[in-house]
Order: structure tokens, then sequence, then C-alpha cells
């Protein structure tokens, strides 16, 4: 079961039966549930298996447990509500002796996973709050401990956001490039597209519409296919902004998914988003 758990958190297993979800019962079989619960925005469900897992004796699962939560509700619109849950997987993770540390898991689950995920998410959540110096300092911080794919490609993601926030859209394109690379290398498709639409977001603004459209399609297609709900709502969005003769299908389609979304969000969810800039409830 962890298997597939694992197909459907870090690779290619589209739409997972509800089952394969709520049968996991084993603290890393709960954690690969909740970011598989995550990405189909159903974080009521994610947040409670998270939130439990987040008093778990061993450090670096309650670690994991406490960034995927944060970034559950940085894609809510709450940066600032995310950073103390951030602050506290980096304490956790730093109590780890990263030296007896194997570090051999294939997707980044394990103490420098845990480590580079909780500076990261410091770094996302200041670059939320439009502080990109801070930002980069943390994501610096975060450099030695990318030992995964999947830590690779989120710091791609992070370093691309901070460039958008410091005014310099263009600095972001390599960063989602590799991002992007990293992530269809892995074959991971919920990563892929997360990564298509950063680097279909950079490339817009340095006009290169026609790529940056493929890639929005290629992912409004795959939110679909794998049912990420998490993503579906950007990626309309984007749609909206690169084809404005049909911005109103796609902005239907926005209001849709996120309905959605929030019928299955718990209340924190669902006040971050509807006090989030950046949500449009």
């Amino acid at each position: 079961m962890t298997g597939e758990l694992r197909r459907a958190a870090f690779g290619d297993l589209p739409a997972p039966v509800p089952a394969l979800l709520t049968r996991a019962q084993a603290p890393r079989a709960k954690l690969l549930a909740a970011i598989v619960l995550g990405a189909q925005g159903r974080y009521a469900a994610a947040a409670a298996l998270l939130t439990e897992l987040g008093r778990e004796r061993d450090p670096v699962v309650a670690a994991h447990s406490l960034t995927t939560l944060a970034s559950h509700r940085r894609q809510l619109g709450g940066h600032a509500a995310a950073r103390p849950r951030d602050a506290a997987a980096l304490r956790l993770a730093s109590s780890v002796d990263l030296s007896a540390d194997a570090g051999e898991d294939p997707d980044g689950l394990d103490a420098r996973g845990a480590l580079a995920d909780a500076l990261l998410g410091l770094a996302a959540d200041s670059v939320g709050a439009g502080r990109p110096a801070v930002a980069r300092r943390f994501a610096s911080a975060a450099a030695p401990h990318l030992t995964s794919w999947r830590t690779r490609v989120r710091a791609g993601w992070v370093a691309a956001e901070i460039e958008f926030v410091d005014g310099r859209p263009a600095a972001a394109v390599d960063p989602a490039e590799t991002a992007f690379q990293l992530a269809t290398a892995a074959g991971a498709s919920r990563h892929v597209v997360k990564s298509g639409l950063v680097l279909a977001a950079a490339l817009a603004e340095t006009g290169a519409v026609d790529r940056a459209r493929d890639l929005v399609s290629d992912a409004v297609g795959a939110t679909e296919k794998y049912e990420l709900r998490s993503l579906a709502w950007p990626a309309c969005l984007l749609a909206a902004r690169l084809w404005p003769e049909t911005a109103n299908h796609h902005r239907f389609r926005v209001d849709a998914v996120l309905h959605a979304v929030l019928l299955r969000s718990d209340p924190e969810g669902r006040r971050l988003a509807g006090e989030s800039p950046w949500v449009p409830v």
C-alpha cells in the first residue's frame, strides 16, 4: 500500500481510490495519504491527519507533517499562518543528528529533507510577506540539504517566487525551468504541473507566450486527470490571463473548483482563503 501511496504523492498514479487513503495506519503512510489529500484540495481530511502526526515522537515524521500542513495553508493564501508551523518543523528537524541519518528516502522524507522543507517553507512564507531578502537567506540555508529530487524541485519554485516578488520575472525563468526538468525526469506528475505553472508565469512575463500557453494547457489537463484541485484553480487563473478571449470560461472554472475546495476545507483554511488577497473567493 505504501508503494501506491508514494506513486500517488510523488509519482504517476492518478486519482487513487479513497480506500487507499483511509486505510493508511503507519505514520509514514498517513503522511503520504495527507499529502495526496492536500493535492486533491481535501484540506480538512489532510489537516486531521497532519495535526495528529505533528505530535509524533519521531521528529522527522512530525517535522514533515508540520511543513506539509504549512504548505496547505500557503495554498489557501495563509503565509502568516504557515510560518509558525514551518518554524516548529525547523526546531524538530534541527534536533536530529544528520550525521546518523541515512538520508536515502527516494523522495526526501528523511531528516535532511525535513530540514530543507522547513527552511524552504520559511522562505516561501517570507515571499508571501513581501520580504525577498529574508526569503533569500532561508533559501540559501536550505541549499546544503537539497539531497533529493523533490527538495531540489521545491527550491526551484521558491527561487522563482523570490525573483517574482523582487520584481525580476526574467530571473525566475532559469530556476523554474530547472524545477520543471527535474520533476519531469522524476516522473512526478503533481510536481510537473506546479513546475509548469511557475515556469509559464515567468515565461509570460518575458514575452514567451506560446510556450507559456502550452505549459498551462498541459497543466489544466493534468489537474483534471489527477484530480489536483489545489493546482486546478491557479492553472485556470493563468489560463484566463493567457487566453483573454475565453477568460470568462476559465474564471467560471476557478469559481467552481474553489467552491469544491472550500467545502472540503477546515474552518481555518476557509478563513485564510477568505482573508487572502491572492485567493479569488
